[in-house]
């Protein structure tokens, strides 16, 4: 089964990364986001990258020039699938806007396309009905900071084809990952489900007016020799998924103390402009923030 043509649905923090590591590794890409601002925020992502693999990873001005060649983008939903041998979402965590998506992907994709949901907390079963395809459906979920963090977790639903499974796995090697096997569907898969406690203990600890965010970084940093802390990846994620995910899971838990969480990330922090890393402000200042300085730790 042949992939060559790749398309990334949403222009996000991480359908941008994915874009990028995608098309480094050599197959074509095509960024679809349904507002033109997502793309032009995908572009200034992906010329952030490409100084990024010069001065830290040792690419080649060759590697890069090739790599932005491989990159196209769209607001055309039905352009930007017509070739594509495998699609990877990365829109907004909420399950409507993902239904919808879906609906009107699985009506213009090719046949042979591949869908593949880069979610971080909910399941492949809940959209796999509306896919048109769920055979050819599962999830592909990766780490912020791909090329780093590289491992993509495989997780299928009830009515993966195997044989699509074992292509998506082969696939996520083929641009550089490690590929990490879901058994059966957990939300959370293993990164989450081990990472979201934490940051959601973290944000607790401030919000109760137990700590202060530098104080809760440096614990971690120090006891576990973390480059981040919890404040640091939560700005690398971006308020607008973390609101998004307390939005999700405090509705569907009926737990008011996450909903109390969503409302104080969006009265602090997203309804003043600070969204996280990529805004240039969230609970740090960007892009030098203080955790990068070396007397941090001290």
């Amino acid at each position: 089964m042949d992939i060559k043509n790749i398309m990334i649905a949403g222009g996000g923090t991480l359908g941008s990364q994915i874009a990028w590591q995608t098309a480094f590794y050599g197959f074509e890409v095509t960024v679809y986001d349904a507002f033109e601002k997502g793309l032009e925020t995908s572009k200034t992502l992906h010329k952030q990258y490409a100084d990024l693999f010069i001065n830290t990873r040792g690419a080649s001005h060759e590697d890069i020039y090739n790599t932005l060649t491989r990159l196209n983008y769209t607001t055309n939903l039905e352009q930007a699938v017509k070739n594509a041998d495998l699609v990877s979402e990365s829109i907004p965590e909420v399950v409507n806007i993902k239904k919808s998506f879906y609906n009107e992907l699985g009506k213009v994709a090719p046949n042979k396309t591949i869908f593949t949901t880069n979610s971080s907390t909910t399941l492949p079963s809940q959209y796999a009905k509306e896919t048109g395809r769920p055979e050819k459906f599962l999830a592909l979920h990766f780490a912020n900071g791909i090329w780093d963090a590289n491992v993509g977790e495989i997780m299928g639903h009830p009515g993966t084809d195997p044989k699509i499974y074992d292509r998506v796995a082969k696939f996520a090697e083929e641009i550089g990952m490690v590929p990490v096997h879901i058994k059966k569907e957990q939300n959370g898969y293993v990164l989450n489900s081990l990472l979201v406690p934490l940051l959601n203990a973290s944000a607790d600890l401030l919000i109760n007016d137990v700590s202060d965010i530098e104080s809760i970084d440096k614990t971690w940093m120090i006891s576990t020799r973390s480059p981040f802390g919890p404040f640091g990846i939560m700005d690398m994620i971006g308020m607008q998924t973390m609101y998004n995910l307390d939005i999700l899971w405090g509705e569907k838990l009926k737990d008011q103390n996450i909903l109390n969480r969503a409302a104080y990330i969006k009265e602090n922090y997203i309804e003043k402009g600070k969204m996280g890393m990529n805004s240039g402000e969230g609970f740090y200042k960007y892009p030098n923030p203080a955790y990068s300085k070396p007397d941090f730790l001290k």
